[in-house]
């Protein structure tokens, strides 16, 4: 049984613009004389392999001052959402994002964020408030239901200043968080991150000849943001963070089974607050060789695991993520494959940044056709092991 799953392109879900500075540590989001400040609220996202579109409802968004508060506690400020808004989150890549709202509240540090959506009635699919429509497909409901009861619960620390409206951005990883079960049903397992504007960047460019192609952002391996390239190959990667130990990040090219294309590696791109980094151009592309495509399958046991699973590539020193999906949670099935996460054969090109359009790739021959399947449990125990996809797809399965 194959499985559907997102690319590592969050959606952004929450933008609260102005001046945010992260919280160096708890505080209270109480007054204390400290004056009020505007959260402003807004949402993104990140393509979705293997879906034409992923319909959530969003009824309010919730902040608190402790990261540790339970949805019952005392102390939540709520932005709701009059009516309830339901939005495509396929529609949010590529930089776009949609305004859910706005409100005063107190200055000072918050710690945690969530976002409720409402609940699935019946009365048809065309009714249905969390949906998919799998490619090729018709509308299939989604199952929300730690999303509709408690919210989807991110914890991250920003500042409200007084007098100032913050920005801060909910990226919602959709090819990560639908899972598809073995009995042909669909769940939401939220994959949400945030990103304050304020200390955040963009990495832009062009790929030749590989609309919808899959994009990342990635430090040591693990995505920080992710797109799809549109009709024309541009894409845009936006917001990055930008912090004192992370200044730069690697740029994935996946450009698909479609595409027939290998995948391009960028390193050490620059992530400048404010200020675009181009890495290719209209008139100076990135251009990547032709390559098949082979698929990595296998099963996680016990289903129970709630597995996650990452490609990863050695290429040149670097290890980088080329595509992610996550097992049935009632069969453990997995596949590498169903709705484009798949794995090129030929070998990757690398190059390092530099300003000077177009920037030299290189092929890392030793690394075609090689990968390491990464399997994260639900309680977080993670096993690695190598498929070769250079002859044949290939059979890969984890007990835990």
């Amino acid at each position: 049984m194959s499985v559907s799953s997102f690319t590592s392109a969050p959606l952004r879900i929450l933008a609260l613009s102005g001046a945010l500075a992260l919280a160096a540590c708890g505080g209270g989001g109480g007054d204390d004389g400290a004056g009020q400040g505007t959260l402003k609220v807004s949402m993104t996202d990140a393509p979705a392999c293997g879906f034409n579109n992923v319909f959530v409802t969003v009824n309010k968004v919730r902040v608190h001052s402790s990261a540790s508060a339970e949805a019952s506690a005392a102390g939540w400020v709520d932005i709701d959402v009059v009516p309830a808004r339901k939005i495509d989150l396929l529609s949010l890549t590529n930089g776009v994002m949609t305004v859910l709202g706005q409100t005063a509240l107190p200055a000072g540090n918050y710690q945690q964020v969530r976002l409720v959506l409402d609940a699935n009635r019946g009365g048809g699919a065309g009714a249905l408030a969390n949906s998919v429509v799998p490619t090729g497909g018709t509308e299939q409901a989604l199952d929300t239901p730690s999303a509709v009861q408690s919210g989807i619960k991110i914890n991250r620390p920003f500042t409200v200043a007084r007098d100032t409206l913050t920005d801060l951005v909910l990226d919602f990883d959709a090819c990560k968080s639908v899972v598809t079960r073995g009995n042909g049903t669909y769940g939401l397992k939220p994959v949400v991150s945030a990103i304050p504007t304020t200390v955040s960047g963009e990495v832009t460019g062009v790929v030749s000849g590989a609309p919808g192609a899959r994009v990342y952002a990635e430090r040591n391996g693990v995505v920080v943001k992710s797109t799809v390239a549109d009709a024309n190959g541009n894409f845009r990667l936006v917001p990055i963070e930008q912090s004192s130990t992370a200044g730069t990040v690697d740029v994935v090219v996946v450009p698909g089974t479609t595409n027939g294309k290998a995948a391009g590696i960028v390193r050490s791109v620059p992530v400048v607050v404010g200020t675009p980094t181009a890495i290719s151009t209209a008139a100076a592309p990135m251009t990547l060789p032709a390559s098949t495509y082979r698929r990595v399958s296998g099963t996680v046991t016990p289903a129970s695991a709630e597995a996650t699973l990452r490609a990863l590539q050695l290429v040149s020193g670097g290890t980088f993520e080329i595509a992610a999906t996550a097992a049935a949670s009632d069969t453990g099935a997995y596949s590498l494959f169903t709705g484009e996460p798949a794995l090129p054969v030929a070998a990757p090109v690398i190059g390092t940044y530099q300003a000077a359009l177009p920037i030299p790739l290189s092929p890392d021959g030793a690394a075609a056709g090689k990968y390491s399947v990464q399997a994260t449990s639900a309680s977080g125990a993670v096993q690695t092991k190598p498929a070769d996809v250079s002859a044949a797809d290939a059979l890969v399965n984890f007990t835990f």
